[in-house]
């Protein structure tokens, strides 16, 4: 790979000039087709219906049962909801802790602790990073009141595992599915799992719908729940069902939605080209492995994830320094585990070395919209130079 600094003095971090002059992110932010978002808009001014529960947010759940070859789609003003309401809907009565890893995003405790449940983190598999069906098992109980199967940013977790679990102990199963949108799981789609699956529309996500969430499943019973709570608890002619509140997804975040939905076929071969550049530019680099996407399954490629070998000159900690002084905005891969952080809610777990000795190896490189594959070239060019300039490097380390 070609050299982006002939020396340390070169380095941002020394003074030298940037990488990038603007901002590279891990963040999709993807932009849909403006001409489409307006198109799709137009009814909420014909039918002055602007809040939800209108034609344009029923044409964005019909196409997204479709997508996901489910029965239901319920969409919401956030994904916080989708998985809050999914939770208090589907927990055991009586019981009071969700099986979960601690490995994932940084505020699904809270999410837990905001449905009134306790997170019972479990270790994960060390090659897929994500809960398994043998690593839920050691932690189920008689206070087990649901299964929450998080998907992994790269490729799927062990879905028909936990599925045979669920059946097994009775407990009941649903997903956080917010980072794999496209993907598939031994020809499934993504989406048809468990009781009920759990997605975000914010601006990173493959279905950039400025903010919002939704809910797939096939049990009719949760899918008129979810309509109902998120409707002020009124069911569909305006009945009193029970408690609720205003968490509609409004008709432009659906029309935003539904103009992403139009392009996610294109924005995937894009994100794919860029997962196909890191892939061939970092294959000379051992002190970095490039966390592979299983291509015999369907992905978004949204997300590129590095591990740091025991090679890697320096500490992730400076790595991320100096990657932020020359404007890329990388960031360790989910640490620390939940586990770790301090909180005002209970949290239960055994032993999670594991899932300790993981948090600190990974982090996420640049991809998205506003990278292109000459940007890609610049960043591994960038990592190559940390290694050729390893030695000087360490001087930055915390305490030399």
């Amino acid at each position: 790979m070609t050299s982006m600094k002939n020396s340390i003095q070169e380095f941002a971090i020394q003074g030298g000039p940037p990488v990038f002059e603007q901002i590279k992110s891990i963040s999709n932010l993807v932009q849909p087709d403006f001409e489409k978002f307006l198109g799709y808009s137009t009814p909420m001014f014909r039918d002055e219906v602007f809040s939800g529960a209108g034609a344009v947010q029923a044409l964005l759940e019909k196409r997204l049962a479709e997508f996901h070859q489910v029965a239901h789609c319920v969409s919401l003003c956030g994904g916080f909801w989708g998985l809050v309401l999914t939770m208090k809907h589907l927990a055991l009565p009586g019981r009071n802790e969700v099986i979960m890893p601690s490995l994932t995003y940084r505020r699904l405790a809270d999410i837990v602790a905001w449905a009134g449940l306790t997170p019972r983190f479990c270790e994960v598999d060390p090659q897929a990073l994500c809960i398994t069906e043998a690593t839920a098992q050691a932690c189920v109980s008689d206070r087990t009141a649901l299964i929450l199967g998080v998907h992994p940013i790269v490729n799927c977790c062990d879905a028909f595992g936990l599925e045979a679990l669920s059946a097994r102990t009775g407990i009941p199963l649903m997903f956080d599915a917010v980072e794999s949108a496209y993907e598939t799981l031994r020809g499934r789609k993504v989406g048809s799992f468990g009781r009920a699956e759990c997605f975000s529309m914010q601006s990173s996500k493959l279905f950039n719908a400025f903010e919002g969430g939704y809910v797939t499943t096939n049990d009719t019973v949760l899918a008129d729940s979810l309509r109902s709570q998120r409707n002020h608890g009124l069911n569909g002619r305006g009945e009193f069902m029970g408690h609720g509140m205003n968490a509609n997804q409004s008709e432009v975040h659906a029309a935003m939605a539904l103009a992403a939905l139009d392009g996610v076929h294109a924005q995937v071969e894009q994100n794919r080209a860029r997962y196909q550049r890191y892939q061939h530019n970092l294959q000379g680099l051992s002190a970095l492995e490039l966390v592979p996407f299983d291509e015999r399954e369907r992905h978004g490629y949204k997300n590129i994830v590095v591990k740091l070998t025991p090679e890697w000159p320096i500490s992730r900690e400076l790595t991320l320094r100096l990657l932020h002084k020359e404007n890329m905005l990388c960031r360790a891969y989910y640490s620390p585990p939940l586990h770790q952080k301090a909180t005002g809610y209970d949290m239960v777990w055994d032993d999670l070395s594991l899932t300790e000795a993981l948090a600190e190896r990974y982090l996420m490189l640049p991809c998205g919209y506003f990278v292109s594959i000459q940007d890609v070239d610049h960043i591994c060019n960038f990592l190559a130079d940390i290694v050729r300039h390893g030695q000087a490097l360490k001087t930055y380390e915390v305490g030399q």
